[in-house]
């Protein structure tokens, strides 16, 4: 299994550089190019939609899963392959929130359907936790998305996530080195590589809904599936996608809190503020890359080592992950904003 997963996250990566490739070349003709605006963190007219090739890759990678599984791995490949389509389709023409949103719940819904949610054993009826993880999956994705603001960004985040979670799986359980999950992870995590040599700052292409959406609705995959097995649990999960979560809740929370128009396109999370400050895209990736792998990354293997205190080291890595948000800027106010770029420039 080792030598076929290799090669098929080989095949991956460069599947996935080749479609972006393809699509940053024929962005204007495609209809892909975006153009700087209020909300965005670029200033030159770049191709967006380089997603499709993680999107190609990752379903590349996922058909070993669906040779040996296919009552898992073709309804996941075919509902990824779905939100991608419309978030392809929205990068081209804007489509209303809650026709996107309503499809992401549904895509979701159905992942959820074929796990084996039952075997998690908790006291609360499968009818219920099967709404519980929907609504977390499509929430997720969302906040996924809000996340690919800046160059590098959520591609080098997806690779952490896979490769941190496959490592930790693997440190903890070494006989799933045959389970063909584990090199779909490491298969998409390639496909990501591939998207990201074109998208490393300075962006050639950026990755567009198709891409973010997808990779959202994977990553909600993977992480059910991995505490279903018994991989990793919910607390190593949470600390190891704590950069995101925390920006972007925190961000969220705070505009809510001001009665603001949350749902509106904004560049107001706690990474954009950093890019600001710093005055490059390079510097702000390279930070959160920096604090997933030398301390989170640590913390949730602490978290898998020290089981029972898996919520504690959790919830503390929280307190300080919410402290640093707000610190950089996750939802700061207009006034506060003007601020920092008056000192950024």
């Amino acid at each position: 299994m080792p030598t076929l997963g290799l090669a098929i996250a080989a095949t991956a990566a460069l599947v996935s550089f080749l479609t972006a490739w393809f699509i940053m070349r024929r962005g204007a003709k495609l209809g892909l190019m975006q153009q700087p605006n209020g909300r965005s963190s670029h200033v030159v007219p770049t191709p967006g939609g380089g997603g499709v090739g993680i999107v190609a890759g990752g379903s590349i990678a996922g058909l070993l899963m669906a040779l040996l599984l296919p009552w898992l791995g073709v309804p996941v490949i075919m509902a990824g392959i779905l939100l991608a389509f419309i978030g392809y389709a929205d990068d081209k023409r804007p489509i209303a929130a809650r026709w996107r949103l309503g499809a992401q719940v549904l895509l979701m819904g159905a992942i959820v359907a074929v796990l084996p949610i039952d075997q998690l054993g908790l006291p609360v009826p499968e009818s219920v936790l099967l709404v519980i993880l929907t609504l977390g999956g499509a929430l997720w994705i969302n906040l996924f998305n809000f996340m690919d603001g800046i160059d590098g960004l959520a591609a080098s985040e997806a690779i952490f996530l896979l490769v941190g979670a496959a490592l930790l799986a693997y440190l903890f359980e070494p006989g799933i080195i045959d389970d063909p999950r584990l090199w779909w992870m490491l298969g998409l995590a390639a496909a990501c590589l591939g998207f990201l040599l074109l998208n490393w700052p300075p962006a050639k292409i950026f990755m567009g809904d198709a891409g973010s959406t997808y990779l959202g609705l994977m990553l909600a995959f993977f992480a059910f599936t991995t505490m279903l097995s018994f991989w990793l649990s919910l607390w190593q999960w949470l600390i190891l996608g704590g950069l995101f979560l925390a920006d972007s809740l925190t961000t969220l929370s705070r505009r809510m809190l001001r009665r603001e128009r949350f749902w509106e396109g904004h560049k107001r999370h706690g990474y954009q503020a950093l890019q600001r400050r710093f005055g490059s895209h390079l510097k702000a990736t390279l930070l959160y890359i920096g604090i997933n792998v030398i301390v989170l990354l640590p913390l949730a293997y602490v978290a898998g080592v020290y089981r029972d205190w898996g919520f504690a080291i959790a919830a503390l890595t929280y307190v300080a992950l919410v402290a640093a948000a707000i610190w950089a800027g996750a939802g700061a106010e207009l006034q506060q904003e003007a601020e920092e770029e008056g000192a950024g420039a």
